[in-house]
């Protein structure tokens, strides 16, 4: 086992294709990063297959901050402490649904409640009148493709360069940033198929290389697209900028926490 890196920064995006949050620590489960995106909007005029509606939809939308009422009990399990006294392997952390009450701050100012007929009204104007926009509550994050994503700040930094445009890290909407110790752009490519310990406990498998599509496009802050950085990935890799990872251990992790190829 050797120590390739530590963890940059640590996010988490309670509300598909809203703004994320930075988090000083994240309890990382086997169905993903506690209170990663469990709610999201659906359109009923999008397709079966991917029912949400989005910032390639809507780009304002990760203008939208969305904000826990109880910052402290979204922050872990609330019988974290005794599901990890029980034998390895079982698995028995849970949400309760008022513990992870969202309220969205939006682009104006207003704070409104995440299942208010006002948010939802705002969203099926901009999506489409005469769509049917709802809200939908998992107890699993609603990701794309798999539960936890991974990418290093040398590959963030490596876009940046090949494309000749300004990147924000946000851009790539992941839950774990990694600072490869001074590799190369796109490193964590090798990763695939290969086993990290992140922190004292948390172990993931990396699964794949991460496919990117237009929401790595839009400015954090502004909305505004910049296609170039896609372009350049979409050019040099395939379209794939970071990893996606299972979680094979569940526990804490940090921001500084060292990481470690195990093989």
């Amino acid at each position: 086992m050797s120590v390739i890196g530590s963890v940059e920064s640590l996010w988490r995006y309670p509300v598909k294709s809203m703004r994320g949050e930075m988090l000083d620590e994240a309890f990382a489960g086997f169905s993903g990063v506690y209170g990663d995106r469990i709610y999201a909007f659906t359109s009923s005029a999008a397709i079966a297959g991917f029912p949400w509606v989005t910032g390639r939809e809507y780009r304002e939308m990760v203008l939208h901050q969305p904000q826990f009422r109880h910052p402290e009990k979204a922050a872990a399990p609330s019988n974290l402490q005794e599901a990890e006294g029980l034998d390895p392997g079982i698995t028995s952390v849970y949400a309760e649904m008022d513990d992870l009450a969202l309220d969205v701050v939006t682009p104006s100012g207003d704070v409104l409640a995440l299942d208010s007929p006002e948010l939802i009204e705002m969203l099926r104007g901009k999506v489409g009148e005469a769509d049917e926009v709802s809200l939908l509550r998992s107890h699993r994050a609603m990701t794309d493709c798999r539960p936890v994503s991974l990418i290093s700040l040398q590959t963030v930094g490596r876009v940046a360069d090949e494309s000749g445009s300004q990147v924000d890290k946000r851009q790539f909407r992941a839950n774990v940033y990694l600072d490869l110790n001074g590799a190369d752009g796109f490193a964590e490519d090798e990763f695939v198929g290969k086993t990290l310990a992140i922190g004292p406990k948390v172990k993931v498998s990396i699964l794949e290389r991460d496919p990117r599509c237009a929401m790595i496009t839009l400015d954090p802050e502004t909305a505004k697209a910049n296609p170039l950085g896609l372009r350049q990935i979409a050019k040099s890799r395939g379209g794939m900028a970071g990893v996606y990872a299972a979680v094979l251990v569940e526990g804490t992790i940090r921001p500084g926490d060292d990481v470690n190829l195990i093989g």
